[in-house]
């Protein structure tokens, strides 16, 4: 539009903000913001994986939705350079150098925000910064890789989203339907990206009362194995006052979905997640399970727990591919072990260790659970197992 830019995003000259010119904003239409997009043509399919991936984030966090252009009169043109800071850049979410007075939606200022120039930022002395918090010299300030919480509340702030969302980017925290422990409202519907800074995402519910229906029609939650709804199903629509296995994921991500209708009584849920090294969810029949590194050395000092869950009224049976831990007479060192339940408090099944041939194991009810562990002394391959459900 022939505004003078510097490094190629920063607009000289222009006073203006999304935060207060609407001008500048997409249009609305059905509580939906479609900003419609094209990508180049140069992108790789790992880049435009990434790239839809992070799309899909702000569709579900938010009530912004990317589409693939038709013929739209205003849309994004996403070229070689662009990533999902450019996102927030595209849908009104604007910053510079320049000294302006603005409305931040009513949040704190975000040192970490995605869009944050890093403290060094077109500095021309190495070590000199060109960007200092005021209040404390010492805080961290841009160089974030993902979206921050504020980031998502800013959005939805900046549309009027009618969204429940939460973005948690910390190693642990708590998830709780609204109101807990007091009954959920109607019509209730709300979801949590999870995406820990590294390993894997464990979630355990410490109290669990959504309404019954049948098929869990109307009450539900959903966990996914990733941090969108195309993601695998850790946890399929699930009510009712059961117990919940706890989840893993198989990355530092996870979604999880509720959704509520006219509410009597149920009081919801509260789960806190945090983050192990190894393990995992299984929920789908006949997957692999694998040590951690396979077909590599496990590393030293191991403990996974994985955790198998069958229909109702079916059982697990486990078998191997593949076993080669550290050998001990006590299976004492490095040893996996399995156990008629959904944790260690469960009965022992059997421990299997060192070298084997044969390895089989099948549980009285519909769950199994699996502790493996390894000390510093010697490492090995490690192993593939393989399970099936069956009735019983």
């Amino acid at each position: 539009n022939g505004v003078p830019r510097v490094q190629e995003d920063i607009a000289v000259g222009v006073s203006r903000s999304a935060i207060t010119s609407t001008e500048c904003l997409w249009q609305k239409t059905n509580e939906t913001v479609y900003v419609p997009y094209t990508l180049d043509s140069k992108y790789s399919n790992s880049e435009v994986n990434t790239m839809t991936s992070a799309m899909e984030v702000y569709a579900t966090l938010t009530c912004v939705q990317f589409v693939p252009y038709t013929d739209e009169d205003d849309y994004v043109n996403i070229t070689s350079g662009d990533g999902p800071s450019d996102l927030l850049f595209m849908i009104g979410d604007i910053v510079n150098f320049e000294i302006m007075n603005t409305n931040n939606l009513n949040t704190i200022y975000d040192y970490r925000s995605i869009m944050h120039y890093p403290a060094w930022a077109f500095s021309n002395t190495t070590g000199k910064n060109t960007i200092v918090a005021k209040l404390n010299p010492n805080i961290i300030i841009g160089a974030g890789s993902t979206m921050t919480s504020l980031d998502i509340i800013k959005i939805n702030r900046l549309y009027e989203c009618d969204v429940c969302s939460s973005l948690l980017t910390d190693a642990k925290g708590t998830v709780t339907s609204a109101n807990y422990p007091s009954p959920y409202p109607n019509n209730a519907k709300c979801v949590w990206v999870i995406q820990a800074p590294s390993d894997l995402v464990t979630l355990t519910f410490a109290a669990f009362n959504l309404q019954s229906a049948p098929n869990c029609a109307s009450d539900y939650i959903r966990v996914y194995d990733g941090r969108t709804r195309t993601s695998p199903l850790l946890l399929d629509r699930t009510c009712g006052s059961k117990r919940v296995p706890a989840l893993i994921a198989s990355s530092s991500m996870m979604l999880v979905e509720f959704v509520g209708s006219k509410n009597l009584k149920a009081t919801g849920f509260s789960a806190s997640y945090s983050t192990v090294k190894c393990g995992g969810t299984y929920y789908t029949p006949s997957r692999n399970i694998t040590s951690p590194g396979y077909p590599k050395n496990y590393p030293p000092n191991s403990n996974c727990s994985y955790i198998i869950t069958a229909p109702a009224s079916h059982k697990v049976s486990l078998s191997k591919i593949s076993f080669y831990t550290q050998n001990s007479h006590t299976c004492s060192n490095d040893y996996l072990s399995v156990y008629d339940g959904t944790s260690t408090n469960a009965p022992l099944l059997k421990t299997f260790c060192g070298p084997l041939f044969t390895l089989s194991a099948t549980s009285t009810g519909q769950n199994m659970f699996l502790r493996f562990i390894s000390d510093q002394t010697e490492q090995a391959p490690g192993f593939v197992l393989t399970y099936s459900f069956g009735g019983y």
